[in-house]
């Protein structure tokens, strides 16, 4: 059997409603849940000896949310509401990104205070440094001309390439403030969930039925008749088209296992800037590749030889393949792995 190719028609949105009714009994019995859920989770990490919060908070919203049902007669209004795929793939790959950084925080030693302030300065420095990149990168004329809109990021318009700079600014802050160590230290670590967050990502474009290729007959082409522009281009030739959100986030996943590969099997962190060096390479070298194949965000980079998502990405290749010589040419460290924060199993002081 041949497949000719794959209509994409799922909606952005998980779920959505106009009117949403809480009644008493619902309500109580979520909280009931979040408290049992809270509980158990708590045993657990006393039993592992950890101190991480997070599953605790996931558990108690999704056994909340199993409680809700649409439309009852009765209770408390609240809505609308609208959960969104792009926006909950963020979120997912916030939350396993933490995990993961937790994990090699615990694995070297190092302080879990620092886990939380990390958090933040990368969530802002994400999604101020996309809103800002696309703004001068892709549609200056516009936004000059509507300062106000600049920070209307949920309307749409986040550049991954802004997103880069503004973290790379953020962790040299954090360093300097935070763990007084090499930024190069934080990077290393870092990266690796930062590859998986650019996975989760792509699928939310995916979802959103945004950021596609052009014109394809392969068997795995993409029809999206959700989308406008797929409408406008290529729904009167009934054309497919290349799902390169898809072929970004099968190299971000690729490039996640083979950073997880390099940090826990190899101890690639002993050779500070190995893993941030691969990553840069790995994440800008395939964007350059695929965006041959992909739409022009656009329309000025028609006329482009290489778009300006391509040219953006060639200075983070080559900071990637300077990165990676310069950990090759210089001594291994010889680095401890206590598997254990600094403060795991005291008391403290009165």
């Amino acid at each position: 059997m041949t497949l000719g190719f794959i209509t994409w028609n799922v909606r952005p949105e998980i779920f959505k409603v106009d009117s949403l009714h809480l009644t008493p009994k619902m309500l109580v019995i979520g909280v009931l849940l979040c408290v049992v859920w809270f509980i158990i989770d708590r045993v657990l990490d006393r039993r592992r000896k950890e101190k991480d919060w997070s599953g605790a908070i996931i558990a108690g919203i999704v056994g909340f949310l199993l409680t809700i049902k649409a439309n009852s007669p009765d209770g408390l209004t609240v809505g609308p509401i609208a959960v969104r795929w792009y926006g909950l793939m963020f979120l997912i790959g916030f939350i396993i990104g933490y995990r993961i950084v937790w994990h090699m925080f615990r694995h070297e030693g190092a302080p879990e205070s620092w886990l939380p302030t990390l958090l933040i300065y990368v969530a802002v420095a994400t999604i101020v440094g996309a809103r800002l990149g696309h703004v001068f990168f892709y549609e200056w004329d516009y936004y000059s001309a509507h300062p106000a809109k600049i920070i209307a990021f949920w309307e749409g318009g986040l550049a991954s390439h802004g997103g880069t700079i503004a973290i790379i600014i953020a962790i040299f802050l954090y360093s300097k403030l935070v763990t007084k160590r090499s930024p190069m230290w934080t990077f290393d670590r870092l990266v690796v969930a930062i590859a998986l967050v650019g996975c989760l990502i792509r699928l939310g474009n995916l979802f959103n039925s945004e950021i596609f290729g052009t014109a394809t007959t392969l068997p795995w082409g993409f029809k999206y008749p959700l989308s406008r522009e797929w409408q406008t281009l290529y729904a009167p030739t009934d054309s497919a088209c290349h799902p390169t959100q898809i072929y970004e986030a099968a190299c971000y996943l690729e490039l996640f296992v083979l950073l997880m590969w390099m940090y826990w099997k190899k101890n690639a962190q002993e050779r500070p800037g190995l893993i941030f060096g691969v990553f840069l390479i790995g994440i800008f070298l395939p964007r350059l590749l695929i965006e041959f194949v992909k739409n022009p965000q656009e329309e000025f980079e028609r006329a482009m030889t290489l778009n300006m998502g391509q040219l953006l990405s060639v200075p983070f290749i080559l900071a990637g393949i300077l990165c990676v010589y310069y950990a090759m040419t210089h001594p291994r460290l010889k680095l401890t792995f206590p598997n254990k924060f600094p403060d795991e199993g005291t008391k403290p002081k009165k």
